[in-house]
């Protein structure tokens, strides 16, 4: 860390899940932007700069799912892995980003692929984290099955976030889809086991349970309304606050 760089956020070390669908503009029909990607960078930057070590964990459902694909007869496992590789296209795009602007980046995969970005060894993440680096994981957890939410409940575990920011386009939880619904609740603050109960759909409860286990609070909040991701790494309530 610089020494101008005062840390002023209430988590030493972050953890931010990025879904696939944040890098993509539906409205120019792309499926990587090159400026909302750069927007991300730019917050991720001003958080890094505040003093909290940042990792990132990126979804790939800008450009295939796994799910979606067994529905139109593509093998599930083999879907899986398509999603994974997609992962890492979006871990390459966000790196690229944050180069550009002076960040220095590091993108470990779950699956070994060492001609673009390193293989995932903890320590070595560890090292990136206290070098001041960003570091984005990509592919998952490597394994068919597991959605990316769980990749990120993991790699926070091992890495030991202070906190899961999960980050979307809605405000926080709710009871139900706020865009069918109006009148659905928003929650400030929901207990893991509350969220496994009422079956929501936010994370899956893959995710939840493993947080519940390490005792790591999840925020789920809108990264895209300005300021939000510096607010909450401040510590101000911010969206909806998942813990024990």
């Amino acid at each position: 860390m610089d020494a101008a760089q005062t840390p002023t956020t209430k988590y030493k070390t972050i953890l931010v899940k990025l879904s696939g669908e944040a890098f993509q503009s539906k409205a120019q029909g792309l499926s990587i932007d090159p400026q909302i990607i750069m927007a991300i960078a730019q917050r991720l930057k001003t958080v890094r700069q505040m003093g909290a070590r940042v990792a990132v964990v990126v979804g790939g459902g800008n450009i295939f799912r796994g799910v979606s694909g067994a529905t139109r007869g593509i093998d599930r496992t083999s879907g899986d892995y398509m999603g994974m590789l997609a992962t890492i296209i979006n871990a390459l795009a966000l790196q690229d980003a944050l180069e550009k602007i002076g960040m220095e980046t590091r993108v470990q995969t779950a699956i070994s692929m060492q001609k673009v970005a390193e293989p995932f060894i903890l320590r070595r993440a560890l090292r990136h984290l206290d070098k001041g680096r960003v570091l984005i994981f990509a592919g998952g957890t490597g394994n068919p099955y597991f959605s990316t939410d769980s990749a990120a409940a993991l790699r926070a575990s091992e890495i030991g976030a202070d906190v899961l920011l999960k980050a979307t386009k809605v405000d926080g939880i709710y009871s139900e889809d706020p865009k069918i619904n109006p009148n659905a609740e928003r929650y400030t603050r929901i207990t893991y086991r509350e969220a496994l109960q009422r079956s929501l759909k936010v994370m899956d409860g893959a995710a939840f349970s493993l947080c519940m286990d390490n005792r790591i609070p999840i925020i789920v909040f809108n990264f895209f309304e300005e300021g939000s991701i510096e607010a909450v790494v401040q510590g101000k309530e911010i969206g909806t606050l998942v813990t024990q």
